[in-house]
């Protein structure tokens, strides 16, 4: 049975909310319906990465002290005033829609603790959109021993299916953190965190040039990258990793630049995001033949012309180029992951989060 989904995904990036329709029974892709998006607020911006701090702390999931509980009722708001101008502009009833797929504002993410934490009252939600909300999708990974991340590989393998191309195909999407979902036939599925993505860009951005990020990479094409301080970096341990593995978004946040022009730390940190998604491709079963960029990253000129360099002689494409809609793609994936909830079908595996066996997920909260 084809369910009407409503996906809502608020990434590290901490820009805003994304809202997608898809028509699905959580195998199949029957339709894409229309996309929207609810930015923060520069205030709202602020008390997210306040948050993200004081999460660092945080003894157990479900503890919401000081900062965190305001930044949880600022999520919950926002993705309740997303959900009413979407369905408003689009004049779609609440009754058309089977079901929502929420993910929340990850503030934490320490599966080696098995702690994930994701903030957004769902049951305040569901009461306000007046529709079911699923919501909590990698709390049962993470407790199983799973990475709780990626988890849109089986959506990318859902997209993948349509191309009709040779594979093995790469989908990249470059959030605040970059993954990977590695698809070569209809068995072979493998997906990791690769490094960072935008969040140390932004947050240089931010803290340099009061910008909230890179407008399609133009500041750090005026820069060059410290190749040195890149090959540095990537000697941590985690890039030697081989997958399944997951960040949190502040795992590189104490990397330093040193005293730089403003335009090669943007260089820099634009190229080490490249550098770290490249770095993937000697642990991989194969080399790939295609890349596919979405999320933020896709709209970056400069990103993309550093991965085609560095993963040259495969092609690197921009999701957009193979009539994907990159902006909404995670936003569709949560609504493909809610109607697999829904079906009881799982959301990872063990070559994609590391988890044991198989595993669904998510919690409904009803109106």
């Amino acid at each position: 049975m084809m369910l009407t989904a409503l996906g809502l995904m608020s990434g590290t990036s901490l820009d805003g909310v994304d809202v997608a329709l898809i028509e699905t029974d959580g195998r199949q892709i029957k339709a894409f319906g229309p996309s929207g998006y609810r930015p923060y607020t520069e205030g709202e911006r602020s008390l997210l990465r306040q948050a993200l701090t004081e999460a660092a702390h945080l003894p157990q999931r479900d503890a919401r002290p000081g900062i965190l509980r305001h930044a949880e009722q600022a999520v919950t708001i926002a993705h309740a005033e997303a959900v009413a101008s979407f369905t408003a502009q689009h004049r779609i009833s609440c009754q058309d829609i089977d079901i929502v797929g929420f993910h929340g504002q990850t503030v934490l993410h320490r599966p080696e603790r098995r702690l994930t934490v994701q903030i957004g009252d769902a049951g305040a939600l569901a009461k306000t959109i007046h529709i079911p909300v699923m919501h909590d999708f990698r709390a049962a990974d993470v407790e199983a021993g799973g990475q709780g991340a990626p988890f849109v590989p089986v959506y990318h393998r859902a997209l993948a299916q349509s191309l009709n191309r040779e594979g093995p195909i790469v989908v990249v999407n470059i959030g605040g953190v970059s993954n990977i979902t590695y698809i070569d036939g209809a068995d072979t599925l493998i997906a990791c965190d690769t490094g960072p993505g935008n969040a140390l860009i932004d947050d240089f951005m931010y803290r340099h040039m009061h910008q909230a990020f890179d407008t399609e990479g133009r500041f750090a094409a005026q820069g060059k990258p410290d190749e040195t301080w890149i090959a540095q970096a990537l000697r941590l341990p985690f890039f030697s990793a081989r997958p399944p593995k997951s960040l949190d978004r502040n795992d590189f946040a104490t990397l330093k630049l040193g005293a730089v022009a403003p335009a090669d730390g943007a260089a820099t940190l634009t190229a080490f995001t490249a550098a770290a998604i490249a770095r993937i491709v000697p642990l991989l079963p194969r080399r790939p033949k295609c890349w596919i960029v979405a999320g933020g990253g896709a709209s970056n000129l400069t990103m993309l012309r550093m991965l085609r360099e560095r993963l040259a002689p495969a092609t690197v494409e921009a999701a957009e180029s193979v009539g994907w809609a990159s902006d909404a793609i995670e936003a569709q994936a949560f609504g493909f992951l809610a109607a697999r909830g829904l079906k009881g079908l799982p959301l990872s595996y063990p070559a994609t989060t590391g988890v044991p066996i198989p595993m669904t997920g998510g919690i409904i909260a009803r109106p």
